[in-house]
């Protein structure tokens, strides 16, 4: 069934067209992701979908009594209300029937009133409503009901909207970058939840795993086209590949066709019949055709960094605290050359006190932390750009450098650098205040880059940055020669980049793990099921016991899981080694992460069974 319809829709800003003549359909129980490179219009196209916003031209039509819900980039909420009374606002009106139940519970000597409030939510079924509804509270961590808008951060304002949102139960559900400012373990509910529950989705969104899990058709806009893949973002990426391939070609041939009519051209007299004139307007459209790029650049920077010398940074029983609450206590490490070290946890956990007390910004309460001279520190903070109003793209780079130094004593511009990052010339005299949010990211990148760092600080990078701009960086830091530190909750972007993750697990846990973030996650899922299966934990493999239990058959099984589970493990070191090649394509990125995924599932499968037999022995 067809809820919406967009058609021949075109937006204009300051006499410049983001798009025109865009036309496509949602239906029932689609769950489409729109994809486009930064500054070309999806949140814009998502607000006209939305109704929040009209087009220029065209328009959207939707089915009659259609219940649209639109979660924005930037939340507008009340800052006077708190919490709870935002959520309450929400058009569902079962919510207003859990919030008098939940108010009856409070006062337990008005009867009458507990009565009325018990009964309606018989009446209207919201036991399983109210049950849902805590979960999603307790999934989102909005525990502090009480609390006011204004006191809140960012980050706790966009889950409020996506509570709000969730719980309106709407026929569409759309989406600006939903897993902004929501930690790993939201991300992964968030995935489990839209799996299970019957929504209409239309979502902008750089979470190449969500899209891959959550999504069942893509939208890609394309310099101005349109166009669908019926499918999820691998599949996307397979049909993309061939559609480019194919546009190459006919490029090819019209290029062909352009210089024969240009030979023609050059050899007709100054008096034209009627017949040449009609060519020589099939000429100018070839002419248009063949001279259209594609404006997309692969980004080879081979930046020439300051050497590190032996001593980069040693952190000595490093604490750190904000009243009763310890984020640090006694930690120890000493960064290594060329370490890649991503960080994960839960918000208020210590992730971004870290980042500041390893550049100095903050004073350790306890402990020592000792840099080496040789560190340049370039540190992309979460705060974004700041820029003086009336600036110009190209002045903001040149503010931090001229040029940046590349291998074998090469060098490139500011304007070479902006390129690189798809900043074309003309867009790099634009007014900073024209940028959309991605392109601001892109700038703000730029700028840490040009100042030629050798320890490289990443404080969530791929927040509001498209997809194409992810390849480019993900490209760079696979190239990059010096320390790098990542925060960041996409774990595409984490499992391609780091080799070892410090998990801040609250209350001054912080785990060093040896690895990247899949692989922790699959030692997570196995300890998990450890606990459950056994009384004991055990941290390695053993032969069976003296005096087994264990029946012929189960003792054959043990001895054949034991060797298919080192051959298994053999494999996935091998695939994993693979990840390191810089040159590997995105969907080649795709096909092994997809491998390696299935490889870790049957080690799961085969360690439990593993350890269900070793128990046997106990």
């Amino acid at each position: 069934m067809n809820l919406l319809s967009v058609e021949e829709v075109g937006k204009t800003f300051q006499d410049k067209a983001v798009f025109e003549n865009i036309s496509f359909g949602i239906n029932q129980g689609q769950k489409i992701a729109l994809i486009a490179k930064n500054g070309s219009g999806k949140t814009t196209l998502l607000k006209i979908v939305a109704g929040q916003i009209s087009p220029d031209q065209g328009e959207v039509n939707q089915r009659k009594g259609l219940n649209v819900s639109f979660l924005a980039q930037e939340p507008n909420l009340d800052p006077s209300k708190t919490v709870e009374e935002c959520i309450l606002q929400s058009d569902n009106p079962i919510l207003k029937i859990i919030a008098r139940y939940e108010s009856a519970l409070l006062n337990p000597d008005d009867q009458e009133e507990y009565q009325a409030a018990f009964e309606a939510m018989d009446q209207h079924q919201a036991w399983d409503f109210e049950t849902q509804y805590k979960q999603i509270l307790f999934k989102l961590k909005l525990d502090q009901l009480h609390a006011k808008v204004e006191q809140l951060s960012g980050g706790q304002r966009k889950r409020i909207a996506l509570c709000i949102a969730l719980l309106e139960k709407p026929d569409l559900l759309i989406l600006d970058e939903p897993t902004n400012h929501l930690d790993l373990e939201m991300i992964e509910w968030l995935e489990s939840y839209f799996a299970k529950e019957k929504f209409t989705l239309l979502m902008v969104t750089h979470d190449r795993y969500f899209l891959e899990r959550v999504c069942n058709e893509i939208i890609e806009l394309d310099q101005g086209q349109l166009y669908t893949y019926k499918g999820n973002y691998s599949y996307y990426l397979e049909k993309r590949e061939a559609r480019v391939a194919l546009e190459d070609v006919e490029a090819h041939k019209t290029k062909q066709t352009f210089k024969k009519e240009l030979e023609w051209m050059r050899k007709q007299p100054k008096a034209r019949t009627t017949k040449s004139k009609s060519r020589i307007e099939d000429f100018k459209r070839i002419k248009a055709k063949a001279h259209q790029r594609r404006q997309e650049h692969e980004l080879q920077l081979e930046i020439n960094m300051e050497r590190l010398g032996t001593k980069i940074i040693e952190l000595h029983s490093v604490g750190k605290s904000y009243g009763e609450k310890t984020l640090l206590d006694g930690f120890d490490y000493n960064f290594q050359r060329n370490d890649r070290v991503g960080i994960i946890g839960k918000n208020g956990t210590g992730k971004s006190t870290f980042l500041n007390l390893i550049t100095g910004e903050l004073k350790p309460d306890s402990g020592k932390i000792i840099w080496g001279e040789t560190i340049k520190f370039g540190y992309y903070a979460q705060g974004g750009i700041e820029v003086k109003e009336g600036q110009k793209v190209i002045e903001v780079i040149r503010e931090y450098g001229d040029f940046i130094p590349l291998k074998k004593g090469r060098k490139i511009s500011a304007q070479q650098l902006l390129e690189r990052f798809l900043f074309d010339r003309k867009k790099q005299y634009d007014l900073v205040e024209k940028l959309s949010g991605g392109e601001r990211k892109r700038l703000y990148l730029c700028t840490v880059l040009i100042q030629n760092p050798n320890f490289l600080i990443l404080d969530e990078p791929t927040n509001d940055l498209d997809i194409v701009t992810l390849n480019v960086l993900e490209n760079f830091l696979l190239d990059f020669p010096g320390c790098l530190v990542v925060v960041s909750h996409d774990r595409y972007f984490m499992d391609k980049i780091v080799d070892h993750l410090f998990v801040f697990k609250g209350n001054a846990e912080i785990e060093d793990f040896p690895g990247n973030y899949t692989d922790y996650r699959v030692y997570e899922n196995s300890q998990a099921k450890e606990e459950k299966t056994e009384s004991k934990p055990k941290t390695s493999w053993k032969a069976p016991k003296a005096g087994s239990v264990l029946t012929y058959n189960e003792q054959k099984e043990f001895k054949r899981l034991e060797k298919e589970i080192e051959k298994l493990e053999e494999e996935k070191r091998g695939l994993e080694a693979q990840f390191t090649n810089p040159s590997l394509a995105a969907d080649t990125i795709t096909e092994l992460s997809i491998d390696l995924s299935k490889l870790n599932n049957s080690i799961e499968e085969k360690t439990e069974r593993w350890f269900e037999l070793s128990s046997k022995n106990d």
